[in-house]
């Protein structure tokens, strides 16, 4: 779509912050206004509506699509939409191990469980730890506990929860981030631990090496989203 307007600029309103463009409110896909919990955020979707050129990619603009995904996917159902990341904590990335070879199960115990006993601590939990791809059942306690630490979060938390949830197949590594257990840097690494180790052995495969920059793009904005989200 080409560029229809001259200047972007975030207002605040009673309901929060909404993004302007010639002072014409914008409004999500399915219609709601879009409208931001605070002002930080506010001002990041209309920084990204005012750095377009000729034409809008909405491929640039990752918090207005985060800020769209709340409204439009969440807001209606927030439970449902918790129910669906809180799965991802029964099968979590990093309670499945290699059984060999023996550098690889290093680097997974290295990366992996400092996060996990990070959860132990803030969740009294516990976790079952599986050698190979078979499916083990999580102790029931843990899944309830997980189940509500995703389920307390706001529309827009959730909203980021789920790239950094579905991208890393850790619920884990999600908690993590949300609650600066753990920085992006560290989060990044233990979620593409076995793309990096496979590299590593086989050599880097361009278009997988695209494929993998994409996603720690979309990573790294939903990382920053969470920021943007978190009342000052």
């Amino acid at each position: 779509m080409k560029r229809f307007y001259k200047a972007a600029e975030a207002r605040a309103g009673e309901r929060g912050w909404e993004v302007l463009l010639d002072q014409r409110p914008v409004k999500s896909p399915a219609r709601n206004p879009l409208l931001a919990p605070t002002e930080a955020l506010g001002r990041a979707n209309a920084a990204e509506w005012d750095r377009q050129g000729e034409t809008i990619d909405p491929r640039s603009m990752p918090f207005t699509g985060l800020a769209n995904a709340a409204i439009d996917r969440v807001a209606p159902d927030p439970a449902a939409f918790a129910a669906i990341l809180a799965r991802y904590g029964e099968t979590d990335l990093l309670c499945y191990r290699a059984d060999a070879p023996a550098p690889l199960v290093e680097r997974q115990l290295e990366a992996w469980d400092p996060l996990l006993a990070w959860a132990r601590r803030r969740f009294d939990v516990d976790f079952e730890i599986v050698s190979g791809i078979m499916h083990r059942p999580q102790p029931p306690r843990t899944v309830e506990q997980l189940d509500r630490a995703i389920a307390a979060r706001g529309i827009f938390e959730l909203a980021a929860f789920s790239p950094l949830v579905t991208i890393s197949g850790s619920l884990i590594i999600g908690l993590a981030l949300a609650e600066q257990a753990v920085d992006l840097d560290t989060a990044w690494a233990a979620a593409s631990l076995d793309e990096a180790w496979q590299a590593e052995q086989w050599g880097v495969d361009e278009e997988a090496a695209r494929v993998l920059e994409a996603r720690r793009a979309e990573f790294a904005a939903a990382y920053e989203f969470l920021g943007l989200v978190r009342p000052l």
